[in-house]
């Protein structure tokens, strides 16, 4: 979201911007390792309404006081509530292929999204590919094919939702860039929380869920949400202090970390071949982002 405005924002703090990436992707990876607990045991919209409603809350706290009307101001609000309906489905489908498979194999697949955005940029906003472009493409797809390879033991429906995903951060990240040149991103930001919190709460009164959260693992549900809107907040602060084209390769790190924290919560680790897919994905996501700062 922020990465499509960096390109015009002269560098600073690169270093300052390289940390920031790096402590965001460890919390995201922490939020993906926690979400596989809980979605593990509780109905997944309990779990994304209780994300959602302290996204929603962390945000309005932190931007309201400054800003106060122009949080929730809009231009084209229908493409900005459509932009947070594909943010809540991407959500519910990472939530249910992480109930499936190990943290670090759906993390991969999901990060095929910059390569898709570039295909769909091509035929969406008309931007060239190129050769470097598809080079990328087959990298990402081979990447992909790897890990979720016959005989490697990952439930198709998971690998299936993990590239619904992909295809849905897609779309979310086409309508970010077409609509970072009418709303600010404080205010995307804020709709897209509220979305979630409207659909996934009124989800979860609707279903009436018997199995209700222990005093801790309700804490742990709070803590998702904390985890994620911190995450989104340092990325979001890490482009104004580096250019898009820097920050790239230390986006890999969310990958690093969830094989680590795979491993250590669930004691999951892929596989050479899967680790293989893992570094084509990346490479492909590099190539793209070298691809795009040209």
């Amino acid at each position: 979201m922020a990465g499509a405005d960096s390109e015009a924002i002269r560098a600073e703090h690169p270093l300052k911007g390289v940390a920031l990436v790096v402590v965001a992707t460890f919390l995201f990876a922490a939020a993906d390792t926690l979400g596989k607990h809980l979605a593990m045991l509780y109905a997944l919209t309990m779990v994304l309404a209780a994300r959602y409603a302290v996204n929603l809350a962390l945000v309005t706290l932190v931007i309201w006081p400054r800003h106060g009307a122009a949080l929730w101001r809009t231009n084209r609000t229908g493409l900005v509530i459509l932009r947070g309906a594909c943010l809540a489905l991407a959500s519910i489908s990472m939530l249910i292929a992480l109930r499936l498979m190990p943290v670090a194999e759906t993390v991969a697949i999901i990060y095929i999204a910059p390569v898709l955005v570039m295909l769909a940029a091509g035929t969406v906003l008309g931007e060239k590919v190129g050769p470097l472009g598809w080079i990328s493409a087959a990298l990402g797809f081979a990447g992909v094919l790897l890990i979720a390879r016959p005989g490697s033991g990952l439930a198709p429906l998971g690998v299936a939702l993990s590239l619904i995903n992909a295809c849905l951060a897609t779309g979310y990240h086409l309508l970010t860039r077409i609509l970072s040149k009418t709303e600010s991103t404080m205010a995307m930001m804020f709709h897209a929380s509220l979305v979630g919190a409207v659909v996934f709460t009124v989800l979860t009164l609707t279903l009436q869920t018997e199995t209700m959260p222990t005093a801790v693992d309700a804490g742990l549900m709070l803590a998702l949400g904390a985890l994620a809107t911190a995450g989104h907040l340092l990325f979001t602060s890490a482009y104004r202090e580096a250019p898009a084209s820097t920050l790239a390769p230390v986006n890999y790190m969310h990958i690093a970390f969830a094989t680590l924290l795979g491993w250590l919560v669930f004691q999951q680790i892929p596989d050479a071949l899967g680790f293989t897919g893992m570094a084509l994905i990346a490479a492909a996501g590099l190539l793209a982002a070298w691809r795009a700062s040209r």
